[in-house]
Order: C-alpha cells, then structure tokens, then sequence
C-alpha cells in the first residue's frame, strides 16, 4: 500500500509538474486596436480575431479605439460590443494619431499580455499564437516582421526600410521591421512607458535598454483592401526626431547637465578663444577689432554658453522633482528575493509620507 501510495503522489507530482509547464505565461490578453476610418475593416477584424482568440483557451479582451474616425466606424464598433461583451470600445473626441490612440488602449487593458495590432486588415490574426509561443519562452518583446510586404515600393517600402536602418544603426536593438504594429509585449514592459509622437515603433528599443529579452519573427502582410494609408514620406523625419529623444531619455536623462553644459563650456571655450585671437590680432597685426567678426563672436558664443548651463541647471531639477514627487528611481529592479511584501523601496515611503 505505501508503494502504490508513493507512486500515485510521485504520479500526481508529475502531472502538476507537466501542467505547470505547458500552462501559459500568461493569465488573460488585451488586443489593442486603434482605428481611424475603418468602416469596412473593422467588423472583417473582428470577426477573424475572435476566431483566433477564442482558441486560444485564455481570457482575453479586444480594445477598439475610435481615433476620431469621419466615417461611420464608431457604429460599426458599438455593434460589435453590443455582440460580445469581450469587445470593448473606446471614443477619443478627436483625431489624436495611432500612437496616442494605442496608448490610450494600453493604459485601458487589463491583460499581462498586450497585442497591438493594425484595424485595415493588413495584419494577420492568425499569427498571434505564434507570437505567444514566443512569450511562452520567456520574451518580454515579440515584434512582427512583415517579411513579404504588400505596400507600394517606393512611397512605403523605402522609407520603412530607411527609417528601419537608421533605428538599427543608432539604438543597437537590430530588427528588420520597427513599423509593424503586430507585436506582444508583456505588460511589465510598458510599466511607466508613455508614448507620444510616433514612439510606438520604437517599444522594442526602450524595452531592450532596460533589460527586456526582444525577439523578432516573420509574420504574415496582406495588401490593403479597403481604405487609404495615413502614412507617406514625412514618417521617416518624425521617426528620427522620437528616436533622437528617445536616445537622449536613455543616455542623458538623468544627467541632463552634461548635455546642456557639455554644449555650453563648449561655447565658452569658443568665446575665450575668440577673445584671444582678436587681441593678438589687434596688439600683434594691427587689425582693428571693428574690422573683424572676432568680438561678435565671442559675445554670442558667451551668452549661448551661459543660457546653455542655465537650461542643464533648470533640467536638472525638473529630473530631480520628477523622480521624487512620483517615487521613481534611476534604476530598474528586475526581481527582488527574501523581501516581505511590504519592504517597499525609501522612495516609494518617502511619497507615501507626503501623502498622509
């Protein structure tokens, strides 16, 4: 009796074992789909993603986000939550771009799993379980890589691959294709993440740099079948401007003296030189200090100088104050071992005080 009793505890070990490893690193989903006049995409879309997710086995949800549409999507949209209660839907008073309305959805989700994806039926719901298997071995980021991409050579293709290559070459996070909405983030990732801009591209980078595992795969692209593109060439100048702010949150944030007083002693540099050239030039060669831009010069690259300490001064207690009045820290945490539940950090006290 107790080998039988000892093989039925090491069997039932095993099954627990076995599901805890086949069970998802994940307790719910949140799809997020922004749309902007998508009358006639928006019903196909959910249509497919109800088909998908309900297979999956998990809790999930759909936010619909209404950017503002001109056409009849915010109907179509209330139809479709009237039919199920996991479609929810959310309506922006006015046109706010992609990145605001993701965001929105973001901050409204209640999944650990997040899933962006495009309303104009370009992206392919069948391949978000391809995405979760990725999530299921431990990745914080999946981005979707359109591979074989059904948009116009020149007016899309290009400056998606221009601005692809650039975001590779500055931040060192190397995928193929930054642009595709399809991607999954685990919901600690977009923790404290605020996108303005067209930053919603660059969550792979931010994520990277602060320690997530970033993966990439192939996912499918159709060809948009009703509707127009929002997007053109002046995507590529935008993208470049969010990533040089994103590069300087990353590498000068908390220090942002050094930037604008690194650039600032640089003109007084400038200026002190100036001055002496145009003494010796006046002692040494004659020349009057009325017949050269020396001394004009030198003032400007001064009162430059001087403003530019001033401003890293400023910036300096803009971080301090919005590091301390919000309890953040310079760091990141990853895990923590051996500490109780309410050993919270002296930041997170020190607020908590302000706040009684």
């Amino acid at each position: 009796m107790r080998d039988g009793g000892g093989q039925a505890v090491t069997l039932e070990l095993a099954e627990r074992e076995t599901a805890r490893a086949t069970a998802p690193a994940y307790r719910m989903l949140s799809v997020v789909v922004p749309a902007y006049n998508e009358e006639k995409n928006v019903p196909v879309l959910c249509e497919r993603l109800l088909a998908v997710l309900d297979g999956l086995g998990v809790p999930f949800e759909i936010i619909l986000v209404n950017d503002g549409s001109k056409d009849k999507t915010g109907s179509v949209l209330r139809a479709a939550a009237a039919a199920r209660k996991e479609i929810k839907v959310i309506e922006l008073k006015r046109n706010s771009g992609q990145t605001a309305a993701m965001m929105c959805g973001i901050d409204h989700a209640s999944g650990d799993v997040i899933i962006p994806i495009d309303a104009d039926l370009q992206n392919d719901p069948a391949d978000i379980p391809a995405l979760l298997a990725k999530i299921d071995e431990g990745y914080d980021v999946v981005s979707g890589w359109r591979k074989d991409r059904k948009d116009a050579a020149i007016r899309r293709n290009l400056p998606s691959r221009i601005a692809n290559k650039i975001i590779s070459l500055v931040s060192r996070v190397h995928l193929h294709d930054y642009g595709c909405t399809l991607k999954a983030y685990r919901l600690d990732v977009l923790d404290g993440v605020r996108l303005y801009g067209e930053m919603h591209r660059l969550i792979p980078v931010y994520a990277s740099w602060m320690g997530a595992r970033v993966t990439e795969i192939p996912v499918r692209h159709h060809p948009r079948s009703h509707g127009k593109s929002n997007y053109g060439l002046e995507r590529v100048a935008k993208i470049i401007l969010d990533l040089i702010v994103v590069k300087f949150l990353d590498r000068q944030f908390m220090k942002p003296i050094y930037v604008f007083g690194g650039f600032g002693m640089l003109c007084l540099a400038v200026s002190g030189l100036a001055v002496i050239w145009a003494l010796y030039l006046k002692f040494f060669e004659g020349l009057s200090l009325i017949q050269t831009p020396l001394p004009l010069l030198a003032v400007m690259t001064f009162v430059t100088g001087f403003m530019c300490i001033l401003m890293g001064l400023l910036s300096e207690i803009l971080m301090r104050t919005y590091f301390e009045s919000q309890g953040k820290t310079s760091y990141v945490v990853r895990e923590r071992l051996n500490f109780e539940p309410t050993d919270r950090p002296m930041a997170e006290k020190s607020v908590a005080r302000a706040k009684q």
